[in-house]
C-alpha cells in the first residue's frame, strides 16, 4: 500500500476495471492501459506513467499513428458542435478553443488542414501548457518538421497529456473520498 488512494485502487484493480480507468488517458486508445495492466504493482503515479508511456514509445508505427489519429483537431469542427470527449471537452475549453470568433476558427482550420495535408494525422499539443499564442506559433514551427520528428513530437505531446490526465484523477479521487 501507498499513501496514494487512487494508486492503491489502481494496484488492486482487476485487468477490467485498470483498463476502464485508465484507458481514458490516451484518446480511444485503451489497448495502452490493457498492456500496462501486468505491470502493477506501481510505485507511484510517475512509475505507472512511465509504464504507460514506454508502451507507446514501442509500439509499432501503426499503432502510433492511431493513436494521434484517435485525437481531434484543436479548435476544430468536434469542438465548436460540443461534441468532445469529456477530458478533451475540458482541455480544449479550458484555452477558449470551443468557443472562438468565426475568423479565429477560420484560421485554426486552415492550420489544421495543412498540419493533416502535411503529416496525415491531426496536430496534437498539450493545451494545458500553452496559451492561444503559443499554439498557434507551434502550428507554425512544428509544420517544419520532418514526418519523423513530428511523430516524435505528437507522441510525447500526447504523453504530457495522459500526465495531466493522471494528476486529474488523483485530484477527483482524493476530493472525493
Amino acid at each position: 500500500m501507498t499513501d496514494d488512494p487512487l494508486l492503491d485502487a489502481l494496484n488492486q484493480a482487476d485487468r477490467e476495471s485498470f483498463v476502464a480507468r485508465i484507458g481514458p488517458l490516451y484518446e480511444h486508445s485503451p489497448w495502452i492501459a490493457a498492456q500496462a495492466w501486468s505491470s502493477r504493482p506501481f510505485a507511484s503515479r510517475d512509475a505507472l506513467h512511465a509504464v504507460l508511456q514506454g508502451i507507446v514509445e514501442t509500439a509499432p508505427e501503426p499503432a502510433q499513428l492511431a493513436l494521434i489519429r484517435a485525437h481531434p483537431d484543436l479548435a476544430g469542427k468536434l469542438a465548436r458542435a460540443g461534441a468532445l470527449e469529456p477530458h478533451s471537452a475540458g482541455e480544449q475549453h479550458g484555452l477558449g478553443l470551443d468557443r472562438l470568433p468565426d475568423e479565429a476558427f477560420a484560421r485554426f482550420d486552415r492550420l489544421n488542414t495543412a498540419y493533416r495535408d502535411r503529416f496525415g494525422f491531426p496536430f496534437v499539443i498539450a493545451v494545458r501548457a500553452q496559451t492561444r499564442e503559443s499554439v498557434l506559433a507551434a502550428f507554425d514551427t512544428r509544420l517544419g518538421n520532418t514526418p519523423e520528428q513530428e511523430r516524435q513530437t505528437a507522441l510525447a505531446e500526447i504523453g504530457k497529456i495522459a500526465r495531466f490526465r493522471l494528476e486529474d484523477m488523483a485530484e477527483e479521487r482524493s476530493t472525493s473520498l
